[in-house]
């Protein structure tokens, strides 16, 4: 693991009460770093694979109080570690005026171009503080309820079929309540009729865009379609809608939108192409927004699910803090990260909580 920082600045004041209630400024302290993410194995996906993670987080603070926020940027959306440094200091060379509240951070990062998984270490990390400063939990903040443990998805990459069984002995995959697997378009059904031969949770197949032709998708459908399968995600690239609404149509199961749905999400589209979301904060760029997306998801009557990238506990904690609001929780990818470095979540029987230890954020 690496780690280093790579700007720091302050540059924010922010108004407080003093004695008297006279309001007085205290100057927010911006800073970033990198860190290196090792892999406890090779995380494949249908279009890319990798040993390793770099990730970068942020943290705003006043010299007596400070919080972290993670972004985790995904070259699925045209984020790099790279970019993410060069954004991070157009951010603070915008010198964010007096921003007193996470509604003025909103207005100043909306005159900002910047990535989602940017945004959201960025907000994240203010609204940490800003709950840390006033003694009050993220879900108080957010008017949403706490949900102190919640059971979690674990995922399976793409591997060789003669390999899985012994993968999901070796790491205990038993304890969860389902499986994910990632799998390509050609050896969809060879994996998944492999893995229900042994393993007798409910499945999550996630095709990340594997299939570019619908009937060829739906014909694998119907040759697993008496399997023990919750959902499929996200099958086909999030630009074919024609052949999505077809999918669906026709689909022996129900379809979740994951690289479908970002920051916005058309949902009169997207009910035509799905049954439900897959809610990343990455990809919302922030807790405000990814609430949004939850409740406008629960307005047209579609399933939710908290996903992640590859995160540490930090920003696992933070999907968490959403959970109240999701039917599924996808958050396991701090168990592929080698030495976790925060250990702001902790994962026992397939269930996620917070460790009674730390100061939630």
């Amino acid at each position: 693991m690496s780690r280093g920082v790579l700007f720091w600045a302050s540059l924010t004041p922010a108004l407080s009460q003093g004695e008297g209630g006279n309001p007085y400024i205290i100057m927010i302290h911006w800073s970033i770093e990198k860190k290196i993410l090792e892999l406890k194995y090779t995380w494949k996906i249908s279009r890319n694979a990798s040993d390793n993670k770099t990730n970068l987080f942020v943290t705003a603070g006043d010299g007596v109080i400070e919080a972290r926020g993670e972004v985790a940027p995904n070259i699925r959306y045209g984020e790099s570690p790279e970019q993410t440094e060069k954004e991070f200091q157009l951010f603070l060379n915008a010198k964010p005026g007096i921003i007193s509240s996470p509604d003025e951070l909103t207005e100043f990062l909306n005159k900002i171009s910047l990535s989602h998984a940017l945004r959201f270490g960025i907000e994240s990390a203010y609204i940490h503080y800003w709950c840390k400063k006033r003694n009050i939990s993220v879900q108080k903040f957010l008017g949403i309820e706490t949900v102190p443990s919640i059971p979690i998805s674990y995922s399976i990459p793409i591997m060789e079929v003669g390999r899985m069984k012994d993968f999901y002995e070796e790491n205990n995959l038993g304890r969860f309540k389902y499986i994910k697997i990632k799998v390509n378009a050609d050896e969809m059904m060879d994996a998944v009729s492999h893995l229900s031969s042994f393993c007798g949770q409910q499945l999550i197949v996630d095709a990340n865009e594997a299939f570019l032709n619908v009937e060829d998708c739906i014909r694998v459908l119907e040759k697993i379609k008496k399997m023990r399968i919750e959902f499929i995600e996200q099958p086909m690239p999030a630009t074919m809608y024609e052949e999505s609404i077809y999918l669906k149509r026709h689909s022996p199961f129900l379809l979740f939108a994951d690289e479908s749905v970002t920051d916005e999400a058309d949902f009169g589209k997207l009910r035509q192409m799905f049954d439900g979301i897959n809610v990343k904060l990455m990809k919302a760029g922030g807790y405000l927004n990814a609430l949004r997306l939850l409740k406008d998801a629960k307005t047209n009557n579609m399933k939710t699910m908290i996903g992640c990238m590859v995160e540490t506990t930090l920003a696992i904690s933070s999907g968490l803090n959403l959970c109240s609001i999701a039917d599924y929780a996808d958050l396991d990818s701090f168990l592929v990260v080698k030495n976790e470095p925060f250990k702001m979540a902790k994962e026992e029987n397939g269930i996620l909580s917070y460790p009674e230890t730390i100061n939630r954020q």
